[in-house]
Order: structure tokens, then sequence, then C-alpha cells
């Protein structure tokens, strides 16, 4: 079965959804990000995906004091991305309570570090992958490198990384549905689990994606379709649950 995963992504301290990763198109859907990852816990979520996406930007973390205010309030696994560049970041958010970081930026240019956070941290380091066009985007998205996801993907096999998180930019925040095959052939290429990420548009998208991963994905995370309404967290789950064509 996949595991949701809601997503909560920080702007300003607010909590925000982008539509292909433009800052200057975000809309805010609430001032409040503890409140928000409650209402998650309280729907019954096994986990929450929090995103700093200042920190994606400015290279190091920004949204502090809503992260720590998300741990504080719920008792939910939290894993956390942006703007992590350093070990010293890595190691000061597994101390506060963060399950396990996201590093993707880093995975680009700093693979080192992806690699030794992977060895002092067993099982709590995941790597982000965001790709346009097949190709790995960096800094927040604002750079495209000449890396293909999957050859990127396969550079940490060995490492001990928990998860792979593979957005396709086009489709986050466009409520147009999953990159179903390019997901499915990156998680075919690696034997590391993948989390489906960007493009969920609700219960359809939902059902389809569940129908063709079978067991071959971890999880998915899903974001503006929970905070447009289109989608319930609780129908969400039911969906997930569900057998193929049940």
């Amino acid at each position: 079965m996949l595991t949701l995963y809601p997503a909560i992504d920080l702007k300003d301290g607010a909590v925000v959804r982008l539509r292909r990763g433009e800052m200057a198109d975000a809309t805010v859907y609430g001032e409040d990000p503890a409140a928000q990852a409650l209402a998650w816990q309280a729907a019954g979520c096994a986990w929450l995906h929090v995103v700093d996406l200042n920190g994606a930007f400015a290279g190091r973390p920004v949204n502090g004091a809503a992260v720590a205010a998300i741990l504080a309030a719920v008792r939910l696994p939290v894993q956390v991305g942006g703007g992590l560049r350093s070990l010293t970041d890595i190691e000061r958010w597994l101390a506060a309570g963060v399950t396990r970081v996201i590093l993707g930026s880093a995975a680009v240019k700093n693979p080192d570090l992806v690699r030794e956070a992977a060895r002092a941290f067993p099982a709590r380091v995941a790597v982000g992958i965001d790709a346009r066009d097949g190709m790995v985007a960096t800094e927040g998205w604002a750079e495209t490198s000449a890396l293909k996801a999957e050859e990127l993907a396969r550079r940490f096999e060995q490492d001990g990384v928990v998860a792979i998180i593979y957005t396709d930019i086009a489709r986050d925040g466009m409520l147009a549905g999953v990159n179903i095959a390019a997901t499915l052939a990156l998680a075919d290429a690696v034997r590391t689990p993948v989390i489906a990420s960007g493009g969920i548009g609700g219960a359809d998208d939902l059902g389809a994606l569940r129908d063709a991963a079978g067991d071959r994905l971890e999880g998915v995370i899903v974001g503006r379709a929970l905070y447009d309404g289109r989608l319930g967290a609780r129908e969400a789950l039911e969906i997930l649950a569900r057998s193929e064509g049940s």
C-alpha cells in the first residue's frame, strides 16, 4: 500500500503551494503550519512531508521556526527538505526531531555530503530528484543540470539512502496527474524505494497511480488537491488502501 505524504510547503512562515516551482506563483493556504500539521494527523495520515521553500532558494534553512512548531505539535514522523547543504544543518534537524531529511541540490552539487550523511545517519537521509524534461533541476528548481534523473538516482544505490522523492516539475501544483511513466521508470531502474510527487489532482489521479504502481512505489506526496478540497485526506487514505479495481 502506498503511503500518503500530505505536503506542507513553507514560504515566509506560511503554508503555500506553488505552480511548477515558481515562487512568484504561490497560493497561501494558512498562516499556522503547526495547525495544518495537526489537521493531517487528525485525518489519520502516517507521515508529513515538509519543504522549506525559502531555504531551497537561499541554500540554508530559513523557515526553522515553522518547522520547529510542526515538530512540537505532532507525533507523526516528519521528513523535511529545502536548503540543507551541510552536515551541521542535517544533524541539527535530525536532533530536533525530524525523522528524515531530504537532500536535493546537494545530491547534484555535493554528492559526498549525501554519502557522508547517509553513513552517519542510517535510514534517515532521502534524496529529492526534481526533474524538468527528465533532467535534474536544482536551487529551488531555478537551475537545470545536464544530469538525467535515473543517472542521479543510481549514484546513491550503495550509500544507504532510504528513499528517492521524484517530482516532475511540469506537473507540480498543476493538478494534471502524476507523470506515472517517468516515475515508474525511475522506480524500476533502482532498488531504493521511490516516492511519487507532483500532479495529483483528485481521486481519479490517485487511483490511477495506485493501480499502475502496484508495489513498485513506496508512497505519494499530495499537496494542492488536498488544500483545494478536490481530495480529502481521509478519502485519499481510503483510495490507497483499496486493491486495484475495487
